[in-house]
């Protein structure tokens, strides 16, 4: 096991929320949870993570934490007893109340209202899965939850934890500045408006003339607009169009009609 470093000082506080990650490969972890906002976190006193080598709690002298899977198939599959056995005595007496996810590329889709209830937690594990996937019985015994992250496949499940972690923590009180989290992307249900700043004039692109008034309220409709024509382009999930006011409404239409008339004509 291996805790990331902090000062003697934050290290003594308790921390808001605490992460547990059984891997395969902790040192995937080091350059995300050793930087900008999830270092400052940390050093804050905020979260604290600790890292397991799932390869520590092997039954064998070879460490061995992975066989073949039964009923044949390509690859190898993670054995559930090292990985019941990590989790069980890393938790301990939290294991009840910890929420316990596993990284699977077949889990239930990682969302931002996710993120929200798992900042509520104060322990959260998570384990990464690996090659063909973890035996179905570790699952079971701990009571984890499936995860994904979105519908694509990537090597194991260390990047996906980083993902979460990073979501997770910056929704914790005093980690960044609340009004961010308020104003950005899905917290409305909607995609973030888009951003400029200095200078007003690159490459014959100028910003818009709004954003340059003065005026508050002015400012605070075209934002608006803009993210809903932006979720609409990019995201047409998150849109309950049920919800949407008439002006709202108005906005999509006008949004529909001119993509309709931009489309190429076959």
């Amino acid at each position: 096991m291996s805790t990331l470093q902090v000062s003697e000082s934050e290290a003594e506080r308790p921390a808001a929320v605490r992460f547990d990650i059984f891997t395969l490969f902790p040192d995937i972890f080091v350059g995300p949870f050793t930087e900008s906002i999830i270092k400052r976190a940390q050093e804050r006193g905020r979260i604290a993570v600790g890292l397991h080598d799932i390869r520590d709690w092997a039954e064998d002298r070879h460490r061995t934490v992975d066989d073949t899977p039964y009923g044949g198939g390509a690859g190898m599959v993670l054995k559930a007893p090292p990985i019941v056995s990590a989790v069980e005595a890393v938790l301990q007496d939290d294991l009840a109340v910890t929420r316990i996810l596993v990284m699977s590329a077949g889990g239930r889709l990682f969302t931002q209202s996710m993120a929200e209830r798992l900042a509520q937690q104060a322990r959260i594990a998570i384990v990464c899965g690996r090659y063909e996937g973890i035996d179905e019985r570790a699952v079971e015994i701990l009571g984890a939850e499936p995860i994904s992250v979105g519908g694509f496949v990537l090597t194991g499940g260390e990047l996906p934890a980083a993902v979460i972690v990073d979501a997770v923590t910056r929704l914790i009180p005093g980690v960044i500045d609340a009004a961010s989290v308020t104003e950005e992307s899905h917290e409305e249900g909607l995609v973030e408006y888009p951003h400029f700043t200095r200078p007003p004039s690159f490459r014959g692109l100028e910003i818009p003339s709004v954003l340059l008034s003065g005026h508050h309220a002015e400012i605070a409709r075209w934002r608006h607009e803009q993210s809903l024509r932006r979720t609409l382009r990019f995201r047409p999930d998150l849109l309950d169009r049920g919800h949407l006011s008439e002006k709202d409404q108005a906005i999509i239409a006008d949004e529909l009609n001119q993509a309709s008339d931009q489309a190429p004509v076959s």
